[in-house]
């Protein structure tokens, strides 16, 4: 996280509800030789207190976490490049904002025999964007190849013990300079999903 607290008095609503909107984010855990990192999907509980996932069999983390093991989950949403000439003031450097929260807790395996619930919940929580699409459902999928599917992956839930957030958004600076490079952003930003970034930058958490 940021160290400049400006940039990390979002509430822990906010961030849940961030966190649980993306759904997607990169699990860490330490490994013998370096951190051990896993690109997951995963469904948050609407308190924020545990989030559902799942890794290949064959996943490091899968064979390092025969116990409970403490984990950390990084879930990262739209970033920019700032140059300096957007703020329209003198003296300024070049920086990147953007808006991550990470969830922290103990990883801990699950029975097998929770998997296919939790694929269900999990696919239901993008497919349900997608109406009026019908929905994918497993019943769709040929048990053989359901099942094949199934002894591939384990299921996990990290139970969370902290949620940290940093919005990264301009707040130190005067509204003006702030929405001037938010104007810029939305024009000609460098990195992801920019024009959500700029929005976050002209309306920045007030809890």
């Amino acid at each position: 996280m940021h160290p400049n607290p400006t940039f990390r008095k979002t509430g822990r609503d906010r961030n849940v509800a961030f966190a649980r909107d993306r759904g997607f984010g990169t699990l860490a855990v330490n490994g013998e030789l370096a951190p051990l990192l896993a690109h997951v999907p995963f469904v948050l509980s609407e308190d924020g207190g545990s989030a559902e996932l799942h890794l290949v069999r064959s996943n490091p983390i899968t064979a390092a976490c025969a116990t409970d093991l403490p984990a950390a989950l990084a879930v990262q949403g739209p970033d920019s490049y700032i140059s300096p000439d957007w703020y329209g003031i003198d003296d300024q450097v070049p920086t990147w904002n953007y808006i991550a929260v990470h969830l922290r807790g103990r990883l801990q395996r699950q029975p097998q025999d929770s998997l296919r619930p939790m694929l269900d919940r999990l696919s239901a929580q993008f497919e349900d964007r997608l109406a009026p699409k019908p929905a994918w459902l497993t019943d769709k999928m040929p048990p053989d190849a359901l099942n094949r599917m199934l002894r591939m992956i384990v299921p996990f839930v990290l139970h969370v013990e902290s949620i940290d957030g940093t919005w990264k958004l301009g707040q130190n600076k005067d509204d003006a300079v702030r929405l001037r490079a938010a104007e810029a952003v939305a024009r000609d930003g460098i990195g992801q999903q920019v024009e959500q970034l700029a929005h976050a930058m002209r309306h920045p958490p007030a809890d």
